[in-house]
């Protein structure tokens, strides 16, 4: 399929100061197919498995989820906000991420679908009952498009607090004092993947699903050899959404990066950090503001080391904008916050993680010393 934008000219650019430090230059990725098969609206959840489900439940509460339903095989975990459960754990014998599942604009879109991947349409066991067409993508993740017949209900929110600015005067002779207790999780905002198999990756994604993407990434002295991450979003058109619902990134490994989790807002995160601190938990990196997508973050880890991020005011974005172009660093990562750790960066070394580095430089995708020594260069800088 074509990778060429329908309409340029209708589009902004990131040399208005919209989002990035650069746009494309003539013969580079646009970022966008030109007849996807269908345009996927959102993230619905993530599948991952788990030898404890009572362990994983435990963690859910503390770090903000309810309980959608929970069975002898299977916990469901959601926000507060009126849709699809965020997260199904189901129990395994090892702990390991499965896949996303991403929800259809409409039920017609699974027929679309199933028809265009020699795919079939089946019943699938979520709350409220609904339907999928199940995939697999270039990088071997089991993708999922759902669409459920029933959405679960809004729940009561946790409400943002009355801020002072200024002459923004807006409290007067009332205190603040949020509560120390978990922050409430809203909904699921995005996962980021790791793959060997970076650019067949993006291409099936905006190919298959639709999404577009908001910026990208590309090596120091490497940009002539293409992007090496992308943040990717759902096409809504005129209707604003997540600047990234999907991130994907060049790598030796193929595998779960972290996922994240909205919330109110910078006191929602900052006391659910400290009650997650309290109970033992380890904050991987934060609290901090993201510059691709400019969200508020704290990054934790749950007892089967998965990386959750607590994230709030990311920037939203229509399909009228193009993708920005900026270089990968460490210190690119962040406006503001501590400096990034080892552990969010995956950098701590170990026999794993070298043995992914050999099986990746011997194997047919596209990592090569090159751009292996340009990544571990990005991560240093």
């Amino acid at each position: 399929m074509s990778h060429t934008p329908v309409n340029r000219v209708d589009l902004q650019t990131p040399h208005q100061d919209l989002h990035s430090e650069l746009g494309a230059l003539r013969g580079e990725h646009p970022g966008r197919s030109r007849n996807p098969v269908i345009k996927v609206a959102d993230l619905a959840w993530l599948e991952f498995e788990k030898p404890d489900l009572d362990r994983a439940e435990v963690f859910a509460r503390d770090f903000g989820f309810q309980i959608a339903a929970r069975t002898e095989r299977e916990l469901w975990l959601r926000g507060t906000f009126a849709g699809s459960p965020c997260m199904v754990v189901r129990r395994g014998q090892a702990s390991r991420f499965v896949g996303p599942a991403f929800r259809a604009a409409e039920r017609a879109d699974l027929d679309r679908l199933a028809r265009a991947t020699g795919s079939d349409v089946r019943d699938i066991d979520v709350p409220g009952g609904g339907q999928a067409v199940a995939l697999l993508d270039p990088s071997g993740f089991p993708v999922r498009v759902v669409h459920c017949a029933e959405q679960l209900p809004a729940l009561p929110e946790q409400q943002p607090l009355i801020l002072n600015t200024g002459t923004g005067r807006r409290r007067t002779n009332a205190t603040q004092r949020p509560l120390r207790e978990p922050s409430r999780i809203q909904r699921l905002g995005h996962v980021v993947l790791e793959t060997r198999v970076f650019l067949r990756a993006l291409n099936w994604y905006l190919d298959t699903l639709g999404m577009i993407v908001s910026d990208f990434l590309f090596l120091d002295g490497q940009r002539d050899r293409g992007p090496t991450m992308a943040f990717i979003r759902c096409d809504q058109g005129s209707t604003p959404v997540d600047h990234h619902t999907l991130a994907l990134h060049l790598g030796p490994g193929t595998g779960y990066v972290h996922s994240a989790y909205q919330v109110t807002d910078l006191d929602s995160i900052a006391a659910g950090g400290e009650y997650l601190a309290e109970r033992g938990y380890r904050r991987s990196w934060g609290i901090g503001r993201h510059i691709q997508g400019s969200q508020l973050f704290d990054y934790w880890r749950d007892p089967d080391r998965f990386m959750l991020e607590h994230f709030a005011d990311g920037d939203l974005f229509s399909r009228d904008l193009e993708p920005g172009w900026a270089p990968m660093s460490a210190s690119g990562l962040a406006q503001w916050g501590p400096p990034v750790t080892r552990d969010f960066l995956g950098a701590n070394p170990s026999p794993a993680k070298l043995r992914e580095v050999v099986t990746a430089l011997r194997g047919d995708n596209e990592l090569d010393p090159s751009r292996l020594l340009g990544l571990m260069k990005a991560m240093s800088s």
